[in-house]
């Protein structure tokens, strides 16, 4: 007689090994087929080549929620997060901005390019801070559903109510203005430094078809903002071993409770009777049986490529085919034979154990984001680099190093489609752009991997490349990510779920999805 199993999770991404955990712990038996022959989807560690291991995909650790961690045991399991203290913006003119790990030494820096901005950054910080801390319940809330009258449903609506009234009228509001402005312009009414607002205000566009001046990416700034390490927010770090250490510390937890999990098992298909999901089809043609399915991959393959359009609501088919993906974002990974000598601060320092952001203002933000507008990768992109064999050695063979460099804007719809040849020239611009600061980094590289979103959907099979499987905009969020009436984890097919990055509260390495599905399927199943 065939095994039937309680759950299967199809997708071995953080957020699909976050809901096996959790679903294992309490006594389901549970088997998450991944297509890759690596667990972790974008939270992936590997050795590109020889000698040199790169966080191929997501790079830096911060959003992954603390209760995960502490619920999971993840430090039991290997999770070691060590902290990237330091942000480095080289100017044009020779000079640069830093952010250091000591808050007065900040607060020095700033005070050298404008006394009124190292008083006004304080004051801010304070701010972002109770933001953070505003919506961070919100994290951990499964979305209500506004237009039922259900007891459960009602509920909810009732306790989103009561939290958003205890924030007072100064707070609520500074979080409206937040959820609807543009990050330069919000910035604006703080600062007057341009390349401390540029460098901020890229926060708010990482990831989303969206430029500095675009309504909506200030709420992007506060979804970076949420980052939280030992109770610091806005505080990022680097995982030992790289950001496949994170998915592999999940992994190990969930096979500690029981859970099976398997590599190069591609789902074709969910099997649906009777209006219930009973199990999958792999690509191999093979057949497994489940009592529940639950979908970790993004809301267009959820929907539209796993099961028959006839299984579900015409307005719900819709909605997901207008829901936006539109990824933006590339990715070089470089190996390297000494570390990159930056003009503004020469010889290797304590900024090459922080993030280089090239943003030195909003303006060249823009003019980057104009050429991704119009179906070109930006020439002169806005880039944020790590060299993660600064803070973990054993990235790299001795003496050489890594460089993780995440890119903005490569549009997934670039004009004339991705070839090699355009891969090869986009790779070119971030290097040409680089290395205007860095005239050392072109005899450097010893190997370089570029990733353009194409690449991105090609790999891990996000919808059009977009890192959060769908941008971060108001009209996606809460209870309408990824649709009205639908946002709640469960879908219109009995016994079928959704906890990917689709859902509420979107994407990062955070695994709070993932945690609030397997919390509604533990409450109805």
């Amino acid at each position: 007689m065939a095994q039937v199993w309680d759950v299967v999770v199809i997708g071995g991404g953080h957020n699909g090994l976050v809901n096996a955990a959790y679903l294992a712990r309490a006594g389901r038996k549970v088997l998450v087929l991944e297509r890759r022959h690596v667990l972790g989807g974008a939270a992936v560690s590997e050795q590109i080549f020889p000698g040199f291991t790169f966080s191929v995909f997501s790079y830096v650790v911060s959003l992954l929620r603390p209760e995960i961690i502490r619920e999971l045991e993840l430090p039991r399991h290997g999770l070691h997060i060590l902290p990237l203290e330091s942000t480095l913006t080289p100017l044009p003119n020779g000079d640069y901005l830093a952010a250091w790990g000591d808050p007065d030494l900040t607060r020095r820096e700033l005070y050298r390019h404008s006394p009124r901005d190292a008083e006004a950054s304080v004051e801010f910080s304070r701010l972002m801070y109770h933001m953070a801390r505003a919506v961070k319940p919100i994290l951990g809330m499964i979305p209500p559903d506004p237009t039922s009258l259900s007891p459960a449903e009602v509920k909810g609506l009732f306790a989103l109510g009561g939290h958003l009234r205890s924030l007072g009228a100064e707070h609520f509001h500074a979080l409206y203005k937040l959820m609807t402005m543009s990050s330069a312009d919000y910035l604006d009414e703080w600062f007057e430094f341009g390349p401390l607002k540029a460098t901020k205000s890229a926060s708010g566009i990482i990831g989303t078809f969206l430029g500095p001046r675009s309504p909506g990416s200030a709420y992007v700034l506060l979804h970076h903002y949420m980052g939280e390490i030992d109770g610091a927010y806005r505080a990022w770090g680097f995982c030992k071993g790289g950001n496949g250490s994170v998915s592999g510390a999940i992994a190990s937890a969930a096979r500690s409770f029981g859970a099976t999990l398997r590599t190069n098992a591609p789902v074709r298909q969910v099997l649906v009777r009777n209006g219930r999901a009973t199990g999958v089809v792999l690509e191999s043609g093979e057949e497994i049986e489940a009592r529940v399915v639950v979908s970790g991959l993004d809301a267009r393959r959820t929907y539209l490529d796993l099961v028959e359009s006839k299984e579900l609501p015409p307005e719900l088919l819709e909605q997901v085919r207008r829901f936006r993906f539109r990824g933006s974002s590339g990715k070089v990974n470089l190996a390297l034979s000494e570390l990159p000598d930056f003009t503004c601060l020469p010889g290797v320092g304590a900024h090459h154990r922080g993030a280089i952001s090239i943003s030195p203002s909003v303006e060249y933000l823009e003019r980057a984001y104009d050429e991704a507008k119009y179906g070109e990768f930006s020439r002169r992109p806005y880039m944020d680099i790590v060299f993660p064999s600064m803070i973990d050695p054993g990235m790299a063979p001795p003496g050489q190093h890594v460089a993780s460099v995440f890119v903005q804007y490569a549009p997934y719809h670039v004009n004339g489609g991705w070839t090699d040849a355009k891969r090869e020239a986009f790779g070119d611009a971030v290097i040409d752009t680089l290395s205007e600061y860095a005239p050392n980094l072109k005899t450097a590289i010893l190997h370089r991997q570029v990733l353009t979103p194409a690449d991105i959907e090609s790999t891990l099979g996000l919808s059009e490349g977009n890192i959060f499987q769908g941008e971060l905009a108001l009209h996606q969020l809460f209870f309408l990510r990824p649709a009205a009436r639908w946002a709640s984890y469960r879908t219109p097919i009995r016994g079928y779920y959704q906890c990917g990055s689709s859902s509420h509260p979107g994407g990062g390495v955070m695994g709070a999805a993932g945690r609030l599905a397997a919390l509604r399927i533990l409450a109805e199943t």
